[in-house]
């Protein structure tokens, strides 16, 4: 039994990765053409209304307005709204492979959280070894850049504000989302973080600019909704049931790697020494954290 849920979990935490590592190939391709906050907007409400219609299916209805809501909005703000607008933004100016690498820092403000929210999640002498090298690691990817264009560090600050939002809803989700009907919660969050991305989406200014709007943007933009954000929320919140927001948070380490293939590979970037050395020192921060690379982990038989 023990074997089995440890299996479902590697398999869960990959299809994870699987899921959430394109869709910052398809944010930047996205956002050539569509306004950045409606590119948003468009992939919560995909991803609200497959998962409702699938409720609606199987005959699952939402839980009535009341204190419930008030963490789905508290989801729906930090785990959808917030981080998607952010790396839309930021994908203007910067790289898909830069963007899932800054990504990779999920897991250090994710360290930071728990410790203050959580009373099985703290620091200890490990994780704060962890989480120094990898800061450390964070300073390299970001430090040429503070010499470079003002266009690339905005870029680069809205892809850190978007992991540290990561971090508080893996956290407020492990805290206080519990007991619901499986789709329950993904669904009412992604329709909420659409209400909230609304007002924006319409103010953008090109909002009903359809000139520029190409073939593999729409397919991008379903590409978010669909993978990016339904499917990817029904795995994640079976994965966080059954392990820690620490763990669950580790995903963050393997996006770097398959993001920043597919930006190499499809979009023709680059990266500079700086980004190798810092996602390099991330990996092994977060690695430590996780206790991937500790000397003290017990062996179980």
């Amino acid at each position: 039994m023990k074997n089995e849920l440890e299996l479902k979990k590697i398999l869960l935490f990959f299809l994870l990765a699987c899921c959430w590592s394109p869709s910052f190939l398809f944010i930047k391709i996205a956002v050539d053409s569509i306004s950045p906050i409606l590119v948003a907007n468009l992939r919560v409400i995909i991803g609200g209304v497959l998962l409702y219609v699938i409720l609606k299916i199987r005959g699952i209805s939402l839980p009535k307005f009341g204190s419930d809501w008030i963490h789905f909005a508290v989801m729906g703000f930090f785990s959808c709204a917030l981080p998607f607008a952010l790396f839309s933004l930021g994908e203007q100016y910067i790289d898909s492979s830069f963007a899932a690498i800054l990504n990779g820092t999920t897991p250090l403000f994710t360290l930071v959280v728990a410790h203050f929210l959580t009373d099985n999640d703290k620091l200890t002498s490990e994780k704060l070894l962890g989480s120094f090298i990898g800061f450390a690691g964070m300073f390299f990817l970001v430090a040429p850049s503070l010499f470079g264009k003002t266009t690339t560090i905005v870029g680069i600050i809205e892809g850190l504000m978007a992991a540290a939002s990561y971090g508080v809803g893996f956290v407020y989700a492990k805290k206080y989302i519990k007991g619901f009907k499986p789709l329950v919660v993904p669904t009412a969050q992604l329709l909420l973080a659409s209400l909230f991305l609304l007002p924006f989406s319409i103010a953008s200014e090109t909002y009903y600019d359809v000139s520029r709007l190409s073939f593999m943007a729409i397919i991008s933009v379903l590409g978010l909704g669909i993978f990016g954000s339904a499917l990817a929320f029904v795995i994640y919140y079976k994965l966080i049931e059954i392990t820690n927001a620490t763990y669950v948070a580790a995903v963050n380490y393997v996006l770097p790697v398959f993001g920043a293939i597919l930006g190499i590979f499809f979009l023709d970037e680059k990266l500079t020494w700086n980004i190798y050395l810092g996602s390099i020192m991330i990996l092994i921060g977060v690695m430590i954290i996780n206790g991937v690379l500790s000397k003290s982990r017990k062996v179980t038989h």
